[in-house]
């Protein structure tokens, strides 16, 4: 089981962005009938961690002298840098099973692959199951989908997991070529350009239509 270090915090809200700036990064632990507890630690070493763990294998939280085992819960991140902002760790009792979503590997090449040319389509990426929390396993190999023991499916069996579709023939591609529609130049018809707002540039090939200028109505002499 992998290990990682962490400190109590009693920073909190928008003031945590300095710990990020130091690299550290906040984190909260819940569960095992027990209160939240606000923590901080190393980005780099969470990094490790969770390449090593990632979200469905046991993990030792060492606080201070206090270990709990732990599950990575949830791990918010920034949407245009990836980086971690928050971790949610879930602790566990070792004697109650749980429930899990673990990575599928695909390993090998399947023989209508390899023999016909087929194309492997690759339908679930992971499985539910359900295990005491040292049973875990990392990720599952798809091997007729042999489960470790102590290791139970919720997914059902029976659900398709990957699909081996046959190789189109020459006469099927140009088939497909023929009766995709297709536009002819003279029916593209352009009737304004279009303003690139990011880039604050008028697209290239685009004509823009001028504004019509409004006439004054013309004034109607009085009769007397």
């Amino acid at each position: 089981m992998v290990s990682i270090k962490a400190e109590k915090r009693e920073i909190q809200g928008k003031n945590t962005r300095h710990l990020r700036e130091k690299g550290k990064i906040p984190a909260v632990i819940y569960g095992a009938g027990k209160e939240n507890v606000l923590l901080e630690l190393e980005l780099k070493d969470f990094e490790r961690v969770f390449r090593q763990a990632g979200e469905s294998s046991l993990v030792e939280l060492e606080i201070g002298s206090d270990k709990r085992n732990v599950l990575i819960h949830e791990v918010a991140r920034d949407p245009i840098k990836d980086k971690p902002l928050h971790i949610d760790f879930l602790e566990v009792r070792m004697d109650k099973p749980i429930k899990a979503e673990v990575a599928l590997e695909y390993v090998g090449e399947s023989p209508a692959v390899k023999n016909f040319g087929g194309i492997l389509v690759k339908v679930a990426h992971k499985i539910e199951i359900e295990a005491l929390p040292k049973d875990l396993p990392h990720e599952m190999t798809v091997r007729d989908l042999k489960l470790p023991s102590g290791v139970k499916a919720l997914t059902e069996l029976e659900e398709i997991i990957v699909i081996v579709e046959a190789p189109r023939t020459e006469e099927e591609l140009k088939a497909e070529e023929e009766t995709a529609p297709a536009l002819a130049l003279d029916q593209i018809e352009v009737t304004g350009g279009k303003k690139k707002e990011k880039e604050g540039e008028i697209e290239e090939g685009v004509e823009l239509e001028k504004p019509v200028k409004a006439e004054k109505p013309e004034k109607k002499e009085k009769k007397s």
